[in-house]
């Protein structure tokens, strides 16, 4: 079932907001000096125009620091009257709302491990109606996006339209050089089914280390993110939780000048004219795949026919692995990732295995 959202545009309750939309802040509210600190160094940027700070941490461990809870919001308060920073923070019980919208917070946002749970997110959904306030809400931990948009739908049926999605990453046993793998994919899937949905990516939580912040930053900007999520902290090596993806003011601002922000369009006609040819020629070879797939799938049907008329099974090992073999060895020659013509081999065997399973269960069914 297709996501049906309403969504009230980014430039509408943020106006005059240059892309890209940039959010940072601390991991965590510590103490009232560092939260001030930190804030006054984001707002020197002028670069960044919403503060984040964890105030109620949901933490793995019951002895690792878990924010400094209520007496954080009134320091949140004085950011905004200092620097004129609007403030984000993190709910995860319907309490957390009800103490940030008394405290003026301007923006709230659902984690990643309240949005796998719709017990929790109903219950914030239902402590947000009858408000106005923007919500963000954060992928699952998992790579399911499906549970991603229900969450959103959740936020979106109590009233709330002013939603952006926040892209962090996902969980994996894996050893990568990411904290929480970027599956690109996933946020590109969303975006395509929520197309009004403005999406945010933090590349803090998917690189875990700093190294690696600008890198996925840009390749957030170049698949036309909304925004970036950027943790910010004045003194990073003494953070109180995830030290190690925390910037200072100063390299936030570094990283921000480093980044290329390109246009959604052009208007030079030269380049409109000729990306239209080029796009004219994708969509002629396009509709070739189509018509082979077509053919492919078809002569798939015949052999499915031809085996069950010979009492041969369906699959078969050997065949299956010189296919595999002699396809990615052509698409490495023609300039292919070996990768991408892994997965395309293995998508079309899949469909092909499931069209002759299904000429066998018709015949059997006839017997």
């Amino acid at each position: 079932m297709n996501p049906n959202l309403t969504i009230t545009p980014i430039k509408e309750w943020l106006p005059g907001i240059k892309r890209p939309l940039v959010i940072s802040g601390p991991c965590a509210a510590e103490t009232e000096e560092q939260v001030l600190q930190t804030a006054r160094g984001i707002a020197k940027l002028n670069r960044v125009s919403v503060f984040r700070a964890g105030v109620w941490k949901p933490r793995t461990r019951p002895n690792a620091f878990e924010g400094a809870g209520n007496k954080a919001l009134p320091w949140l308060r004085q950011v905004k009257a200092e620097t004129g920073l609007l403030t984000a923070v993190e709910v995860a019980r319907a309490e957390h709302v009800e103490e940030a919208l008394k405290h003026g917070i301007d923006i709230l946002w659902i984690g990643a491990r309240t949005t796998v749970n719709p017990f929790s997110v109903q219950e914030i959904a239902e402590a947000l109606k009858g408000t106005n306030v923007p919500v963000m809400v954060k992928n699952p931990v998992h790579a399911d996006v499906q549970l991603w948009i229900g969450a959103l739908e959740r936020v979106n049926q109590a009233g709330i339209t002013k939603l952006i999605a926040v892209h962090r990453g996902f969980y994996t046993s894996d050893k990568t050089q990411y904290r929480n793998i970027p599956r690109w994919e996933i946020p590109i899937e969303l975006q395509t089914l929520c197309p009004d949905l403005p999406v945010v990516c933090d590349p803090s939580h998917i690189c875990g280390r700093t190294d690696t912040l600008q890198a996925v930053a840009q390749k957030a900007l170049d698949l036309n993110m909304a925004g970036l999520m950027i943790e910010s902290h004045i003194h990073p090596a003494s953070a109180l939780s995830d030290a190690a993806q925390q910037l200072t003011p100063d390299a936030l601002g570094s990283l921000l000048n480093a980044l290329s922000v390109r246009d959604v369009c052009s208007e030079n006609k030269a380049f409109t004219d000729k990306l239209e040819s080029l796009r004219l020629i994708i969509d002629e070879i396009d509709e070739n795949i189509v018509r082979n797939l077509a053919h492919r799938m078809a002569v798939v049907g015949q052999i499915g026919e031809y085996k069950q008329d010979n009492n041969v099974t369906v699959f078969q090992m050997e065949r299956w692995l010189e296919i595999l073999r002699s396809r990615i060895a052509s698409g490495v020659v023609h300039g292919l990732d070996e990768s991408f013509m892994k997965e395309l081999c293995e998508l079309l065997h899949k469909e092909s295995i499931r069209r002759q399973t299904a000429i066998l269960e018709v015949r059997n069914r006839n017997l």
